[in-house]
Order: structure tokens, then sequence, then C-alpha cells
């Protein structure tokens, strides 16, 4: 049986969503230190030479469950496949962007989030290990990134130098997906 991405954590943040009046687009995306699946420190945003960053995060069990609507959609087109017999399976290679989801652990939760990452991995496809990131700062990410609702996941695509090109938060749908896709194709 295919094990997807489950993301178990609390979020610290009160809120996550973006003003009513307007998006981050153009904005930097603020400097954060992650972990991968390994421990392995990874700083984002990541600079790196024609390629853009598409960054996936979720900030509660509710986001959790709207996030995983997104990553099969974002795997298939960006996530090389390592396996042509197997549609679901999904190479660990690099791709032509820097592709991660991310889950938030909140300084309450940070001691526990040890046992909640180590969750994360039993229920993660391996193939998928290296576009999981865990965050578990206090960097005031509702601040920088205008966010109002914790409750849904948000996407961002960054160009090579971390500049916002643009977001989308809530539910999948497919013309989001189609805006991230002709944005990454365009930059």
């Amino acid at each position: 049986m295919k094990k997807t991405i489950l993301l178990i954590f609390t979020a610290s943040l009160a809120a996550i969503a973006f003003k009513k009046d307007g998006s981050v687009a153009g904005q930097m995306f603020p400097s954060i230190e992650c972990e991968d699946y390994n421990g392995k420190k990874v700083n984002l945003p990541i600079q790196e030479k024609d390629k853009c960053t598409l960054l996936g995060i979720a900030f509660s069990n509710d986001a959790e469950k709207e996030l995983q609507l997104w990553i099969n959609p974002i795997c298939s087109k960006y996530a090389p496949k390592k396996d042509t017999k197997n549609a679901d399976a999904f190479a660990i290679a690099p791709t032509d962007i820097n592709l991660f989801f991310i889950p938030k652990f909140s300084l309450l939760n940070q001691v526990m989030s040890k046992k909640a990452k180590e969750k994360i991995k039993a229920d993660t496809d391996k193939e998928l290990y290296p576009y999981l990131l865990f965050y578990s700062g206090d960097k005031p990410l509702k601040k920088e990134l205008d966010i109002e609702n914790k409750d849904v996941p948000y996407i961002f695509v960054l160009d090579k130098t971390g500049k916002i090109l643009y977001s989308a938060s809530g539910k999948y749908d497919s013309k989001k997906l189609d805006k991230i896709n002709d944005i990454i194709d365009e930059n």
C-alpha cells in the first residue's frame, strides 16, 4: 500500500493566510533554517542559478490534510519518475526546481518534534524524503508573510534569489497549479 506524506504537527502561529487586499508576491521569502529527513540543516530560500523554488507549507493538522491533495499533482510535474511502470513512484534526483514540503512545529511542540518527525518519516514514501523539510524556528512568519488562517496550506514559488513570484493558499485547484506551472516555466 502506497504511503503518503503525513504531516502531523501543531502551529504556534495564530493564523496564516494572505491579506484580503493582496499577496506577498514581490517580497523576499524570509530566511529560515530547516532540517531535512536526515537532520541536515537546509537554509531557505535556496539561491541557485537558474532554479526556482516551490514550497508547500502547512501550519496545522487541517492544513496538512489539504496540503496532501497538492503533493501528487506537484510531484507528478516536478519530481522525476524513477520507475515508468509505477506512475506513483518518484525519483530521488535533482529536478529543474527546488521542491519542498514543510511542516512548521510550534515552540511549544519542539520538544515533541523529534517524535513527530519520526512519525512523519514512517508515514512518508521514501521517494519523497528529499522533498521533505522540517521547520521548528520561532521566526515570525505570520507577520513576514501576511498570514491570517493557519488551517489552510500555502504554496510559494520563489525565483532564484528568493523573491516570491507567486503564492497560493487553500485547497488544491488545477487552475492554481496551472498558474504555478506558468510562472515556473517563465523563470
